[in-house]
């Protein structure tokens, strides 16, 4: 039997996440991730233009079956992803204490803190129709209801801070809303976004609802923001107030929904409320006679 120690270790290609399948960027590039110290880390995608295109297809595609699905059945698929991201959590420790130069015990917690949040998210699926739906009094023989329905595809530039916790606190509530999205994910650090991927492959969540792109954000974010087929956009990953503007600008071109940049960085610990389960719904109103 041939020694180990001469072994060669097989070397991981990281590609994009589209469509529930695994592409290599169109443009056949990729660039350098290193750990916080300036280490080597991957050579991830460098994705495209036509790569963001692709991904919106995708979403788009699987935008009707998603919204279509109950509340209650996309919590319960949310909730699968979290015990996934529990059996593969000392990986993910082992890349967010590498790209963010944390120590293990604050990459514990942060990882620990993204599984708890996917629950809390799932737990809310059938339930914030309560809290922003209604009844409404009207001076006639009518029932009046207000819904609220997904907004369709959405866009998201991930924290550059936070590779995991952050992420999932985008992503999470725009899914259990009925929406289906296209991450830009960090780009210094895309690892644990690059593995999230590999958690949805592999659980209940439909291909297309999630699509996750690798590379530069001043590149890829305005072919997002300009897109015709995305119905809203997060720039919460946006560092440069310049492109948070420009990004604005061409959003403005089909009346997207924007989360603008914030102003400071935000506190991924804290308790997110409900503000980003709202972010993406849009309020349908239905007269109905009474009697018929």
């Amino acid at each position: 039997m041939p020694s180990t120690d001469n072994r060669l270790a097989v070397r991981k290609t990281y590609k994009l996440y589209v469509g529930g399948a695994f592409p290599r960027s169109e443009s056949g590039r990729s660039y350098v991730v290193n750990d916080a110290r300036g280490a080597f880390l991957a050579n991830a995608a460098l994705a495209s233009r036509k790569d963001a295109r692709d991904a919106v297809v995708a979403a788009r595609k699987a935008w009707p079956g998603w919204t279509g699905k109950t509340a209650y059945n996309r919590g319960q698929v949310v909730y699968r992803i979290a015990e996934m991201l529990e059996g593969r959590r000392s990986q993910f420790v082992d890349e967010v204490a590498a790209g963010e130069g944390s120590s293990r015990a604050k990459a514990e917690r942060s990882v620990d803190e993204a599984i708890d949040r996917l629950v809390w998210y799932a737990g809310w699926a059938d339930k914030i129709g309560q809290v922003v739906g209604s009844t409404n009094p009207v001076a006639g023989p009518y029932f009046d209801f207000s819904v609220p329905e997904s907004t369709g595809v959405v866009a998201v530039v991930a924290p550059q801070d936070s590779s995991l916790l952050g992420l999932i606190s985008v992503v999470a509530p725009a899914i259990v809303t009925g929406n289906t999205v296209v991450v830009l994910a960090a780009e210094e650090r895309p690892l644990p976004a690059i593995t999230l991927g590999e958690v949805l492959a592999t659980s209940d969540l439909p291909g297309g609802v999630v699509n996750i792109l690798t590379g530069r954000v001043a590149e890829v974010a305005p072919w997002l923001a300009g897109h015709m087929d995305v119905n809203a956009i997060d720039l919460v990953g946006v560092a440069d107030a310049e492109l948070g503007k420009e990004l604005e600008l061409a959003a403005a071109e089909n009346l997207k929904r924007v989360l603008r940049v914030p102003d400071k960085a935000p506190d991924w610990s804290a308790d997110p409320g409900i503000g980003r389960l709202t972010a993406y719904l849009e309020t349908k109103t239905v007269w109905h006679p009474i009697g018929i």
